[in-house]
């Protein structure tokens, strides 16, 4: 279970719970965010990419036949399971590890790009900054990238988050509106940004799907009880019946890619130098 002060009042969450229903019906990235990535030559043929709060893998394997080599992490057990059995059923050769991304310690320089989908606000960045300066080659990437669905302007999505606010009134994740990708001011001292862009995005999905997606939101599945989440599952199917079967639900995407500078690379290589000197001595 996760417990963070500022999100959802400090309930706790846990991903595993949803594990089920986050492999179903949340890999729904659109090929256009993906060609985004592709165009500018991020997680391609050559390049090492560690996928960070990965959930079921959805990043690397739907990037996977582009060529990269792709090692994935994540701090549920049950996500990184299905995520394993979801890439083994397309005979994909992805590793996959169990950690929270501030733990996480695989060698000096051996990343040419790192991914954060929908996750980087979770995580302690004075503990992973550090460890993301150290795992990445000079000049390597960090790409952040955030999608959510518009309640504001989208009118089955506005009342699916007034549903779920009904049955979890501390859920911090209503009232999406676009915005960039969320990076905190301490990556400023080792990284520039280079790319940065928002995507309006149509999303399809038909009743049952759209269900599954509210029930792998966090404010439901993953902390919710079994009991509230069967009551959410039944108001919302009944909600949906006003609509058609299939539909689409207005999102967006934030993309943010900072470059790792030369001077941080220097000073982390020049610190474990003096690091080591000492240690000799």
């Amino acid at each position: 279970m996760q417990k963070i002060s500022d999100i959802d009042g400090g309930r706790e969450f846990d991903w595993g719970r949803t594990s089920e229903d986050y492999a179903r019906y949340r890999d729904i990235y659109p090929d256009e965010l993906y060609n985004k990535l592709l165009s500018h030559g991020y997680c391609v043929k050559g390049q090492t990419v560690l996928d960070i709060g990965t959930g079921t893998g959805v990043i690397p394997r739907h990037l996977y036949r582009y060529g990269a080599k792709f090692t994935a992490a994540d701090i549920s057990e049950n996500q990184i399971e299905a995520a394993k059995q979801l890439a083994a059923k397309e005979q994909m050769s992805i590793d996959f590890l169990v950690s929270p991304a501030e733990e996480i310690d695989l060698g000096e320089n051996s990343f040419d790009v790192i991914t954060a989908f929908t996750c980087f606000f979770y995580f302690n960045h004075d503990k992973l900054m550090p460890k993301l300066v150290k795992m990445l080659r000079p000049g390597g990437i960090l790409l952040v990238g955030y999608m959510s669905w518009l309640p504001f302007e989208d009118e089955i999505a506005g009342k699916s988050e007034k549903l779920i606010l009904k049955y979890n009134p501390r859920w911090t994740g209503a009232g999406e509106t676009r915005r960039v990708a969320y990076i905190p001011d301490i990556y400023s001292k080792s990284f520039e940004k280079v790319y940065e862009d928002i995507i309006d995005l149509e999303i399809p999905f038909t009743r049952e799907s759209w269900n599954g997606r509210m029930k792998a939101c966090r404010g439901v599945g993953a902390s919710l009880s079994e009991e509230d989440i069967k009551a959410f599952e039944i108001e919302h199917l009944n909600m949906l019946k006003e609509y058609p079967q299939s539909f689409k639900i207005r999102h967006y995407a934030a993309l943010t890619a900072l470059r790792l500078k030369d001077s941080a690379a220097t000073q982390h290589k020049n610190s474990k130098t003096t690091n080591n000197i000492k240690t000799e001595e």
